[in-house]
């Protein structure tokens, strides 16, 4: 079964008296341990397709199956609490808390759940060892290169160990070195722990350490090309 499966997706937007159309009647199957990069032109809706995957936005019409859940029929809070458990966002621009550690930025999603501070711990530390920055757990934002907080921003994603892994231009503010380890380490995750990554990027070089690339313009898929897996 197909972890992520749109049909007939559509999002509209109000400005005035307008309709803005952002998805057009959007079909789309990922499979679950894929990698996928979603590219095109700026507005021809990947942020948009993104966010609703990730059930921070709503459909105008349509549906998204993830892991077998129609979650665009979901109530609020009962969207608010499988985004929680199931969903990891990585941001291109990091979405750290500024007064926050490096430990407690990670730490913030699992405040949410029912664990003990013990467990909680061993998973905030398992995050950053994995990212590599378990010696910087202390710092706060301010004291950590733009590479750094990136991965730092990757370990908050992958601390709850969600099924999808959506990310948003995750390498859009990074130089060629730091882009390459965040994609190194993206790959990893996608390899071993067999997460379903999905990525909005501009960058033919970051898309291609996807599996598949599907490209949108002006709201619709115009080519979605075959899954194959890198080796």
């Amino acid at each position: 079964m197909a972890s992520i499966e749109c049909r007939q997706l559509c999002r509209d937007y109000k400005r005035g008296t307008d309709i803005i159309r952002t998805l057009l009647d959007v079909d789309l199957d990922i499979s679950a341990g894929s990698f996928v990069a979603l590219m095109g032109p700026s507005g021809s809706g990947k942020t948009t397709l993104l966010n609703l995957i990730a059930g921070i936005d709503r459909p105008t019409a349509g549906s998204i199956r993830v892991d077998g859940t129609d979650i665009a029929r979901l109530s609020r809070s009962a969207l608010a609490e499988w985004r929680s458990r199931r969903v990891g966002y990585i941001f291109q621009l990091y979405n750290l808390v500024p007064v926050l550690t490096a430990y407690e930025n990670v730490e913030l999603p699992l405040l949410l759940h029912p664990i003990s501070a013990r467990e909680r711990h061993a998973r905030v530390r398992e995050a950053l060892d994995l990212v590599g920055l378990a010696d910087r757990h202390a710092h706060a934002p301010r004291q950590l290169s733009g590479g750094q907080e990136q991965r730092v921003a990757i370990a908050r994603a992958i601390v709850t160990r969600p099924s999808v892994l959506l990310a948003d231009e995750p390498t859009g503010d990074l130089d060629r070195t730091n882009a390459a380890q965040v994609m190194n380490l993206l790959a990893q995750l996608n390899r071993e722990r067999g997460q379903t990554i999905v990525m909005v990027t501009h960058d033919p070089a970051t898309a291609a350490c996807a599996h598949r690339t599907v490209r949108l313009e002006k709201g619709k898929i115009v080519d979605a090309a075959h899954e194959a897996v890198l080796s």
